[in-house]
């Protein structure tokens, strides 16, 4: 019997079930011994670490990787500073909304946090709403002071 049935009640059917070798057996997975040593595959790695210097190259192109050597790593809104791997949370903003203008010296980027950058962006979905196509602004309907003089007269009488 396995040791971990051991102490506790072997009448009950399942323990009387569980208690055959083949379910044991079964139920208990073992990984295959590794009995050799492999040697690395030159040829691939020089593959890999090629294919990761070509990706860095391509993402040091990237405005992203241009405006974090640009700027300092802290956001322009909140000035909370990043580092390691906490730099991911760090993201370029266009200024004027326009993701292909990426001048060189980084005049259209400003380096945001995700929390601002979400912020900055549903400020600018926000006013679009607002902004009526034939230039007028709503009317507000309500008057909470409407019947204050009248409240006001009631409450001194």
């Amino acid at each position: 019997m396995p040791q971990f049935y051991r102490g506790r009640s072997r009448c009950h059917p399942v323990w009387l079930a569980l208690s055959s070798p083949d379910i044991v057996r079964s139920t208990i997975s073992h990984p295959p011994a590794m009995t050799k040593r492999t040697t690395p595959d030159n040829a691939r790695l020089d593959r890999v670490v090629a294919e990761a210097r070509q990706q860095r190259e391509l993402r040091e192109q990237g405005y992203r990787e241009r405006a974090l050597k640009l700027f300092p790593w802290i956001c322009g809104r909140c000035g909370r500073e990043f580092s390691g791997a906490r730099l991911r949370e760090l993201t370029v903003h266009h200024k004027d909304h326009n993701h292909d203008n990426n001048p060189p010296d980084g005049s259209n980027w400003e380096l945001l946090c995700l929390y601002c950058h979400d912020n900055e962006h549903s400020r600018e979905m926000d006013e679009a709403v607002r902004d009526r196509k034939d230039g007028t602004q709503a009317v507000a309907t309500h008057n909470p002071f409407a019947d204050l003089k009248d409240m006001l007269k009631k409450k001194s009488d």
